[in-house]
């Protein structure tokens, strides 16, 4: 599939969710996918690891059930930071993480989805969160200045970017010397079938567009990062599972933590 197919693929896919249409928008079959079981999106991020307590914090309807993980969990975001979060969606990590930073951080989330960027806007009226924001933009041409954030998060959606080395080079530009990345994402850990390959229901619903975690690894020494650590999650296997029940996914995909970072000092 060429990219702006692509592309125009999952911005109509994840608009629907966004718009309110069923979890089966996301592009998987009807049950259940990357994107979330619809019925229980707070059953979902339990699963991938949000609290309970975190689910409260957020405003009503910011959390959708998307992810396969929580990258808050590992980002160890401290008050006064900047926050880029690639690929935001209706804004739930980002109000996480505008709590972490609070009023003197600011967070920016991004996204290319028109529908997904009005309802983060409208979440974020909602509890006045001053210090969030959101942009129009794709991951791979981040809105945003060279050097101006502290953390770059991101939950299961590099995936989908056809131009995975361009978006960690992106993620380069924007954190300052020292800077940080706390990604969450799905993994190849095995060859997928050739049905699952040419399913394009897959293409957008978080499986046939990862790669494995060696070269998740070496597109992020690439693009300068050190410290550089890809570690798979095998307590994700149900969770995976769920996503497109009896397809055997979990056998082929699996959700990892992300994490490197930009050499030099942090002064700010």
């Amino acid at each position: 599939m060429e990219t702006t197919e692509l592309k125009d693929l999952i911005r109509t896919r994840y608009g629907g969710i966004a718009s309110g249409a069923s979890a089966s928008a996301c592009c998987a079959p009807p049950a259940a996918s990357c994107c979330g079981t619809k019925p229980a999106p707070d059953m979902a991020s339990l699963q991938m690891g949000y609290s309970e307590a975190e689910l409260a914090a957020v405003p009503e309807g910011a959390n959708l059930g998307l992810g396969c993980g929580n990258p808050a969990a590992v980002a160890s975001m401290r008050p006064g930071e900047v926050v880029v979060d690639l690929g935001s969606g209706a804004g739930f990590d980002c109000f996480l993480a505008g709590r972490q930073v609070g009023p003197e951080g600011r967070v920016i989330g991004v996204d290319m989805t028109h529908e997904m960027l009005a309802r983060a806007r409208a979440n974020a009226a909602k509890v006045g969160a001053a210090n969030v924001e959101f942009r129009l933009g794709e991951i791979e041409h981040l809105p945003i200045a060279d050097a101006v954030a502290d953390v770059v998060i991101s939950n299961c959606v590099v995936n989908l970017a056809p131009d995975k080395a361009q978006v960690f080079r992106e993620g380069f530009r924007v954190l300052k010397p020292g800077g940080r990345v706390a990604i969450s994402d799905v993994v190849n850990i095995a060859p997928l079938p050739e049905d699952l390959q040419a399913d394009p229901a897959l293409l957008c619903g978080c499986v046939s567009g990862a790669i494995p975690a060696e070269r998740v690894a070496s597109l992020l020494c690439a693009a300068g990062f050190v410290g550089v650590s890809v570690a798979v999650r095998p307590d994700s296997r149900d969770m995976v599972a769920a996503w497109v029940p009896g397809r055997g996914i979990e056998n082929c995909v699996a959700s990892a933590i992300i994490e490197a970072r930009k050499p030099g000092e942090n002064n700010a």
